[in-house]
């Protein structure tokens, strides 16, 4: 594997301690993720995620079952319109 060195600014390296800590990872970890998509996305991403789990906490996600169901119909939907035209 070939290593790099990057330099950060250390406001740069406070956000990605940040960023690490508000993710549960490593600041190592998540500059992988920072290099790939840059700093704005991936701290939209980890707080996107962090609401979706605590929504799911809530009791507010959808079961498997109704989503299978809903996905059903509507490729039945779209599958009979198709047949039609």
């Amino acid at each position: 594997m070939t290593r790099a060195s990057v330099a950060l600014s250390p406001t740069e390296q406070r956000r990605l301690e940040k960023l690490a800590q508000e993710a549960g990872r490593t600041p190592k970890t998540m500059l992988k993720y920072v290099l790939r998509d840059g700093f704005d996305y991936t701290e939209e991403f980890v707080r996107k995620v962090k609401e979706g789990l605590a929504e799911l906490d809530a009791g507010k996600g959808v079961p498997r079952a109704v989503v299978s169901e809903q996905a059903r119909r509507i490729v039945a939907k779209h599958a009979a319109h198709k047949k039609a035209a």
